[in-house]
C-alpha cells in the first residue's frame, strides 16, 4: 500500500514517529512535508497529501497538526478526499468501515504517538463495509459534485 503523509510543525514530530513505523512495516511512503518544528500552514501540506490521493497516485493519505481540525477541514476541501479527525481506536474503525475515509487526520498535541499507532494501524487494516453504506457515501459524492464546478 502506498500512503502520502503530511504534516505542519505542530505535527512534525509525530509525523516522523508514524513514518518511521509505516516504513519499518514496508509501506511505501511519500513525506509531503515538512521537515521541520519551524511555523508553517498545515492547507499547503494537506492539499499536497489529499491531491496525490485524490488522483491515485497513493492509497490512502495521513495529514497531522497541532489539534488536527485545520488540517483535516483543508484536506476535505479536495473532491474525491474524505478525510475523518480520528482520537480513539473506535473511530478509527467505523471511519472505514461507514464512510470509506481515504485520508486520515491525527492531532499531534492531542493524541500521543502510542495511540497514533494503534490507531493508524486500525484504520489501515480496516476495509470499508459497502453495502449500506456505499449509499451515503454516494449522497456525499453528489453534494461535493453540486458545489464543486
Amino acid at each position: 500500500m502506498k500512503i502520502a503523509i503530511g504534516s505542519d510543525h505542530g505535527g512534525y514530530p509525530l509525523k516522523e514517529t508514524i513514518k518511521e513505523y509505516l516504513q519499518n512495516e514496508g509501506f511505501d511512503i511519500k513525506d509531503f512535508g515538512t521537515d521541520s518544528e519551524a511555523s508553517c500552514d498545515y492547507p499547503e501540506f494537506a492539499e499536497g497529501v489529499g491531491e496525490a490521493v485524490a488522483a491515485g497516485e497513493y492509497d490512502r493519505g495521513i495529514v497531522i497538526c497541532g489539534t488536527g481540525i485545520g488540517i483535516s477541514i483543508a484536506a476535505n476541501k479536495i473532491p474525491g478526499i474524505r478525510c475523518a479527525l480520528v482520537g480513539d481506536c473506535f473511530s478509527a474503525k467505523a471511519t472505514r468501515q461507514h464512510n470509506d475515509t481515504n485520508v486520515l487526520a491525527l492531532g499531534g498535541r492531542v493524541v500521543g504517538p502510542g495511540l497514533a499507532l494503534e490507531i493508524v494501524d486500525i484504520w489501515l487494516g480496516t476495509e470499508f463495509e459497502g453495502a449500506r453504506h456505499q449509499n451515503r457515501i454516494d449522497k456525499i459524492t453528489s453534494i461535493e459534485k453540486k458545489y464543486c464546478k
